[in-house]
């Protein structure tokens, strides 16, 4: 593979800037080895891992590659301060953040030799984690899956706003999935983009059959930004979906969704395989994946066409 040098590979070692989503019930190690072998930078998604899950996790994907990787933590989690202590044990060295404040913890991770990274979704936001120390940040716009921006601001627009607003890194995201959409990211300005919902149905993630295919079979318009009284989230169009859509709509308390969410409706659908009343937590892109593959192929893919296009432009 043909590798390349900007502030993101030399921030984490890696070969290409190429950054795999740590999305909740998909992320473990296989995958993110998986992609750190491809040359890219793997992350295990820690928010639906239990404080002795994760360390397994660290420990297996140790094993399984000699290349950079790193853990993705929501700082919403609950046990949290137990995540930050297995990474500092752990020796991880890049730590991706969201779904909180930066300041909270980066110091102290950077104070163990950790580089990290915060997931935002507005200029503040990349402001502030600028302000908190982080070493770069990921501009994530609403077209991406999972929990998201209440500002519904897309990568088109927030890409460049982000990288104008500070003067660390910025990694692209939401609605990625091809190697010339990564050109365009680059061209707004980012040095690396991250990609979470083509991974999902990669084989290596540990994410359902049944949610990997159902994937394939998106069409435009087959997700939505839901649940923005509680934390917006963009779901796959299903049972579930249209339920909490009717409700909304109804207008229905946070109390009243809450309620209608339940526990354990993510690992429902995406691990168990629930497509019907599951929640399925995936992004735009996904009407652009038309096949389950190895997470090294799809790296591969993505950068191979990444390089095509930029030899499109030179001609």
């Amino acid at each position: 593979m043909q590798s390349f040098q900007n502030s993101i590979t030399k921030l984490f070692n890696t070969e290409i800037p190429i950054i795999q989503g740590g999305m909740i019930w998909a992320s473990g190690w296989r995958l993110a080895s998986a992609v750190s072998n491809a040359g890219a930078l793997g992350l295990i998604g820690s928010g639906s891992m239990y404080p002795e899950v994760l360390k397994e996790h660290i420990q297996k994907c140790k094993s399984a590659t000699s290349k950079p990787f790193g853990v993705n933590i929501p700082l919403l989690y609950p046990n949290i301060d137990e995540h930050i202590q297995t990474i500092i044990e752990e020796k991880i060295s890049i730590v991706f953040t969201s779904a909180g404040n930066p300041a909270t913890y980066t110091s102290l991770l950077k104070k163990n030799g950790i580089k990290v990274v915060h997931v935002v979704s507005s200029s503040k936001f990349a402001i502030k984690a600028q302000d908190a120390g982080c070493d770069a940040v990921v501009a994530e716009g609403f077209e991406a899956g999972g929990h998201n921006g209440r500002e519904e601001t897309t990568s088109m627009v927030l890409i460049p706003a982000i990288c104008e607003a500070v003067n660390i890194p910025v990694i692209a995201a939401g609605g990625i999935a091809r190697g010339n959409q990564m050109l365009a990211a680059m061209i707004l300005g980012a040095s690396a983009v991250q990609i979470g919902s083509r991974f999902v149905a990669s084989d290596e993630a540990s994410s359902h059959i049944n949610f990997k295919n159902a994937i394939t079979n998106v069409e435009e318009g087959g997700t939505s930004l839901s649940l923005k009284k509680l934390t917006p989230v963009r779901l796959l169009k299903n049972k579930f979906y249209h339920e909490i859509h009717e409700a909304e709509i109804n207008g229905a308390s946070k109390e009243e969704l809450i309620e209608l969410l339940g526990r354990g409706r993510a690992k429902k659908g995406m691990f168990e395989g629930d497509i019907d009343t599951g929640e399925l937590e995936i992004g735009q892109s996904s009407c652009l994946i038309k096949k389950v593959q190895p997470a090294s192929e799809i790296v591969h893919e993505i950068w191979n066409d990444y390089l095509h296009e930029i030899e499109k432009l030179k001609r």
